[in-house]
């Protein structure tokens, strides 16, 4: 089985920047929560408070002003032909797309593109909040194995080096950075 990261590696951009966007332009009150995540993305990112699953709660807080299932259609109406070239032509059945973005956001595009194994973050569509922690780094790779016990990646594919424990655990990986696709190189 291959196994990918989904944001900018098949997806091109950031699939949760961009349905925020989708969702703001729709939803012009969620404007009213600019000022908490401003506060919320100083306190993590500058003053290096608190969990990424807490800063994330705090931006994903613009789902109370959404109606997510019917948007999520809807941005992916729009943003499907995102997936990249590459993906598209080498996918395979047993694919595992393996992510940090919302497990409701990218569930029905994977539907959409026939994959079958999808591991993301684990976010309530209508409060924001997550069950369990960010699908991110060493969480992604727990979160393989309690999906697919004995399981083993023949290529995984990302464009983040925060992905490295998947590439170490993969019999090869491939990093990605816009439609250029490189092997991944480990420091010893």
């Amino acid at each position: 089985m291959n196994a990918y990261d989904f944001d900018k590696t098949i997806y091109d951009g950031d699939s949760t920047a961009d349905f925020y966007m989708f969702c703001l332009k729709k939803h012009k009150s969620i404007i009213l929560l600019a000022p908490s995540l401003l506060f919320a993305f100083l306190r993590f990112y500058v003053f290096k408070k608190g969990t990424k699953t807490e800063f994330k709660e705090k931006m994903y807080r613009f789902l109370t002003k959404c109606n997510a299932e019917k948007d999520v259609t809807e941005f992916w109406d729009k943003n499907c032909d995102k997936i990249k070239d590459f993906y598209i032509k080498q996918k395979k059945s047993d694919d595992v797309i393996i992510s940090a973005s919302p497990e409701f956001l990218l569930a029905p595009i994977c539907r959409n593109l026939g994959i079958n194994h999808l591991i993301a973050s684990k976010v309530d569509s209508k409060s924001g909040k997550y069950s369990g922690v960010n699908c991110h780094g060493r969480e992604k790779v727990r979160r393989f194995y309690e999906e697919f016990k004995d399981g083993e990646i023949d290529e995984f594919y990302s464009d983040s080096l925060s992905d490295t424990p998947m590439a170490e655990i993969s019999k090869k990986a491939f990093l990605v950075n816009g439609n250029k696709i490189t092997e991944w190189e480990f420091n010893d």
